[in-house]
């Protein structure tokens, strides 16, 4: 029977146990993307956790959402990015960059070109955004044309290229939580009439087609991709189809052989078991409202191979020592989550010796 201390090896890195960090906007890029002055430590402190998935890194202009998040499109992202992988090799670990594009979860003050956001379907999430004048309605996307959405596809492919210049071991696809991908695949955001809207199978093509683009362009095990089936962020309804839909999708990215899928899930219904037994390669499990308790039962009993942790790991550098030791855990502090300097990123208390 598998432990949570039993390694793992996920694509072609060798892990030592079987947690990682997940990924989490931090809001702290600088604004012309790069990586902001503290983030080499902020993810150096974390090494222990092994693998690192980063923030949401967008893949182009049109790809950013939310103010101060980084990008991985430009030479100085690269640069930026590369001091923060030399630093978390340094301290033992390995780091996949997260590749988001927020579609229309955005508002243009948040963007560099101060364009409308872009989208399967010309139809607003109904949310607000926060803007440097505030919240504001986020609002009607620009429906992507056929050869739009092509163009976006080939924005990743070069935004995995430009991750792996800059030492990253991987990227992950962000298909999860409202964002682009998931926006493709939900039928109350997706009402388009070409070879991208309408049945499951056209639904699920874009997250498709940008995971055959990237693993073509920088290996099928350097890249995985994380899913939220359900999920409701970002105003998205999937509809009635949702769950035949994501058992076909897993299936084809199966045929792909990817180094792993990473599920956001919260709780044990069939879908997860069916995806888990359709799924032949890493499978990270995030719970929503992780217990410890869970993370070992879903790596006991071959749920999932890895547990990514967001919050714990976020207020708890040495989050592995605590747990091996019996340790307290820190509480995170949300006032900071996001935005701001040194407070509540690089500053929780490791244990004593």
């Amino acid at each position: 029977m598998p432990g949570l201390w039993d390694p793992f090896v996920v694509g072609r890195i060798e892990l030592r146990h079987r947690f990682a960090m997940a990924p989490m906007t931090r809001n702290r890029a600088n604004s012309d993307g790069t990586p902001g002055p503290l983030a080499s430590l902020y993810y150096e402190q974390r090494a222990s956790l092994g693998l690192l998935i980063t923030e949401g890194t967008q893949t182009s202009e049109d790809g950013q959402g939310y103010m101060n998040t980084p990008g991985i499109f430009t030479d100085a992202h690269v640069a930026g990015w590369r001091k923060v992988t030399d630093a978390a090799h340094a301290a033992g670990a390995h780091l996949f960059i997260q590749l988001m594009h927020a579609g229309r979860v955005a508002h243009p003050d948040n963007t560099p070109h101060h364009r409308q956001p872009v989208a399967p379907s010309a139809i607003a999430p109904g949310e607000s955004m926060f803007t440097k004048r505030g919240p504001l309605p986020i609002p009607v996307p620009h429906a992507l044309t056929t050869s739009e959405v092509k163009g976006v596809v080939r924005e990743f492919r070069a935004a995995a290229a430009r991750a792996i210049e800059a030492g990253a071991d991987g990227v992950e696809i962000h298909g999860a939580n409202g964002y682009l991908v998931q926006q493709f695949i939900a039928a109350n955001s997706n009402v388009r009439s070409d070879e991208y809207g309408g049945s499951i199978e056209q639904r699920a093509r874009f997250a498709l087609d940008v995971s055959d683009a990237v693993a073509a362009e920088i290996g099928p095990e350097r890249t995985g991709i994380r899913l939220s089936p359900g999920s409701r962020l970002g105003g998205i309804e999937e509809g009635p189809q949702s769950e035949s839909l994501y058992r076909y999708l897993v299936a084809q990215l199966a045929e792909l052989d990817l180094a792993y899928l990473h599920l956001v899930h919260g709780d044990n219904g069939p879908l997860l078991k069916e995806l888990r037994e359709i799924w032949p390669n890493a499978l990270l499990l995030n719970r929503i409202d992780r217990a410890l308790e869970t993370a070992a039962a879903d790596v006991q009993t071959g749920l999932a191979d890895i547990v990514p942790i967001g919050r714990w790991a976020l207020s708890n550098p040495d989050f592995v020592e605590r747990v091996r030791r019996g340790a307290p855990l820190s509480a995170p502090d949300p006032a900071t989550f996001y935005g701001g300097g040194a407070q509540g990123y690089i500053d929780y208390p490791r244990l004593r010796a």
